[in-house]
């Protein structure tokens, strides 16, 4: 998987931090004396952001880092473990996610902020309970709207911003911590706009309706781009006298959110009040192709989606966030949860029949499993699309089912594997392998997906069962596609049993198959699961020869990921035929292409072999820098896949080698040197020669 910021806040940076600065001071002064600290308060009242900025001002007391992980876009609690686990960089590779989790974070001095957690409040809280539990060291920072009713928890309420009271003068108005808000966010709206004698009468009016909530508060200051002060306040007063909600009991803060949203949807257009329901659904972020394709149909125009949405970014509704060339949008959770209940009831069915095929279409075009030269591009595509994909499974999974999903769920298994989500991705391949008839096509593909997940998971029994499901149902299905991929899960199954013998012949034959029938992709899929065996478990000399031929199917197509691949088992046949400098150029070439989409896990066992074929060239320093760069990625990940513990003698050796030639001292000064070194900076001294 690889190594990122959790889930960070892109838009952190873009707008200033207003206040606050009693509230920061005492997540300050509590966290040091509870190992639990949840931040509670109304919606909109700005938990995550005074998380973030709290968070940002304590990285010098937590060595191991600061990691934020946003659980708004996790709703299955089934996937909360590994959502939480795969923030965090771990590679799930035999479905212990909290275990993992906890080996982890064992022995680490490291601030979790878990953000957003009232959806999952039980769930967290266990999840919270077990992790404090097991890491000693750790510190946990939760936001919520209620507590998560843990033992030892500290609760702080985040109060609204200071507003002034009546009668309060110009410079006390100005530095109310609400009106400091809202005239920066106003000068975004209107360039120039500042607090003085004429303003600050109005300002003081709006700020104390709005009850000095922060959401409410910008949502009203984007209004000043149509509308001036004076009205805006005069507005706001009759919307709330006129068109006051029941409460319900709701405090008043609670009110003041929710007619301020009332009173902007209220001066959307038609079409923007329908857009924003309708992008409501979205969990994640989106792109305006994904909004046309989606949310068009049924009184919105797709030639007008991108008027709607330029409306919706200056009304604050949506945030805008730029990266990698365009635009992506994103609503924050509470404008979201309002615009999701006015979402029309008919509206539903065919928006979401628009999600499903929009999302079927993304995952089937992004597949990694094929021999295509943009699988880079791919790969990112998939990734920053789990939320959104995550929620069009789980509406195939609500009743009566759609097959939809099971189509999704096959087509994304390639990149499951290559981030390590395994667990997620057997979740979803399990759940809905009961919504088809045994003999469907698309059921066959699923079962021989599953086998490999529970395969690397060494989970054999369930590869076992699988691999004779895929049997049946390749019987049943009649044609030479679906025989050869059974003969492919019967040929994992038995390797990861460990028979090596008929376990490459079901392969070999699964391949003649493939090939007799065109279908490259599935030959270069199998070519990397027999060169990879080969090479770690049966014959070095059979697993280059494999290898070799990956590698040209691969580099004839330009697919970046399967080279990659291919040549770090290259790279270890090269160490097995005692051929360190050609290992080392194999691996240098792959570490060059995997950083492009910071793959740990490839890169993981590009640096294992650097750090030996350095030893065994007499780079003693530069072995053990490797070791420490590499060890640090290996403890992210649980148990290695399937024959990985073949190599654990060389590891053992280089190791042993370098510490005696360097000394102790020398050898744990280079290894903790080359263990602080990011992803990038390890890559680019292990290629520096």
């Amino acid at each position: 998987m690889a190594e990122r910021e959790i889930v960070p806040d892109r838009d952190a940076d873009r707008t200033a931090f207003v206040g606050r600065l009693h509230e920061v001071a005492e997540v300050r002064r509590l966290l040091p004396g509870t190992r639990l600290l949840t931040l509670t308060g109304a919606g909109g009242v700005g938990k995550t952001r005074l998380a973030r900025q709290a968070a940002s001002t304590l990285r010098t007391w937590f060595p191991a880092g600061v990691q934020i992980v946003d659980l708004a876009a996790v709703r299955d609690v089934r996937l909360l473990e590994t959502s939480v686990a795969a923030a965090l960089g771990l590679r799930d590779t035999c479905g212990r996610s909290l275990p993992a989790l906890v080996d982890h974070l064992a022995d680490k001095r490291l601030l979790l902020v878990l953000d957003n957690c009232e959806h999952l409040l039980p769930e967290c809280a266990e999840l919270a309970a077990r992790l404090l539990s097991g890491a000693p060291r750790l510190r946990v920072l939760a936001t919520s709207r209620q507590a998560l009713g843990v033992g030892g928890e500290q609760v702080l309420v985040v109060p609204p911003l200071a507003v002034p009271a009546p009668g309060a003068a110009v410079p006390d108005i100005a530095h109310s911590d609400a009106v400091r808000l809202f005239a920066e966010r106003a000068a975004q709206a209107r360039p120039g706009f500042t607090v003085d004698e004429a303003t600050a009468p109005a300002l003081a009016r709006l700020c104390r309706r709005l009850d000095g909530l922060p959401l409410a508060i910008e949502l009203a200051a984007a209004r000043l781009r149509t509308t001036p002060l004076e009205e805006l306040a005069d507005e706001l007063d009759r919307r709330f006298d006129l068109l006051a909600r029941p409460d319900n009991g709701a405090p008043p803060r609670h009110r003041a959110l929710y007619m301020t949203m009332d009173w902007s949807f209220g001066l959307c257009t038609p079409g923007e009040r329908r857009l924003w329901t309708r992008l409501a659904v979205f969990p994640g972020e989106m792109d305006l192709e994904t909004a046309e394709a989606v949310c068009s149909g049924d009184g919105i125009e797709p030639e007008d989606v991108l008027d709607l949405v330029s409306g919706l970014v200056d009304k604050s509704i949506l945030i805008s966030v730029r990266g990698a060339g365009r635009s992506r949008y994103r609503m924050l959770e509470s404008i979201r949860a309002y615009g999701r209940e006015l979402l029309a009831h008919d509206d539903e069915p065919a928006l979401f029949r628009r999600y499903l095929d929009h999302y079927r279409w993304l995952a089937e075009r992004n597949r990694i499993d094929q021999l295509v030269p943009d699988q880079f591009d791919r790969y990112r595509a998939v990734l920053t699309e789990i939320p959104n994909l995550r929620l069009a499974l789980d509406l195939c999974m609500r009743p009566p089912g759609d097959p939809s999903g099971l189509r999704i769920a096959v087509s994304l298994w390639s990149a499951w594997l290559l981030a390590g989500a395994l667990s997620e991705g057997r979740h979803w391949l399990e759940r809905s392998l009961g919504l088809l008839s045994p003999t469907d096509d698309d059921r066959l593909m699923a079962l021989w997906v599953d086998v490999l997940f529970a395969a690397y998971q060494h989970d054999l029994e369930a590869a076992e069962r699988r691999a004779d499901e895929c049997a049946v149902t390749a019987k049943g299905c009649g044609d030479e596609a679906a025989g050869a991929f059974c003969l492919q899960a019967r040929g994992i199954a038995a390797l990861a049993r460990g028979d090596t013998g008929d376990g490459f012949a079901l392969l070999r034959d699964a391949r003649a198959r493939h090939r007799a029938r065109g279908d490259l992709d599935a030959v270069a899929v199998n070519l990397h699961f027999a060169a990879s065996f080969g090479v770690a478990a049966h014959s070095p000399e059979e697993g280059a020869a494999l290898g070799e031929e990956f590698l040209a199917l691969a580099e004839d197509h330009h697919a970046q990921i399967f080279k990659a691949y291919a040549l770090i088992t290259l790279g270890y046949a090269a160490w097995w035929q005692e051929d360190p400098g050609l290992a080392w150029a194999r691996m240098c070439r792959a570490a060059t292409l995997l950083i492009e989409i910071g793959d740990s896990w490839g890169l993981s066992q590009c640096l294992e072999v650097l750090a030996w074929a350095a030893c065994a060239q007499g780079d003693h320093d530069r072995a053990a820098r490797l070791l420490g760069s590499a060890g640090r990625l290996w403890r992210a990940f649980d148990i290695p896949p399937l024959g990985l513990q073949t190599f654990t003698r060389s590891h053992r050796d280089c190791e042993a080698r370098a510490r005696r030639e360097l000394g102790d001292r020398e050898f744990t000064a280079a290894y903790a040197s080359g263990a602080k070194l990011s992803l990038d900076g390890a890559v680019a001294y292990a290629i520096s020669i």
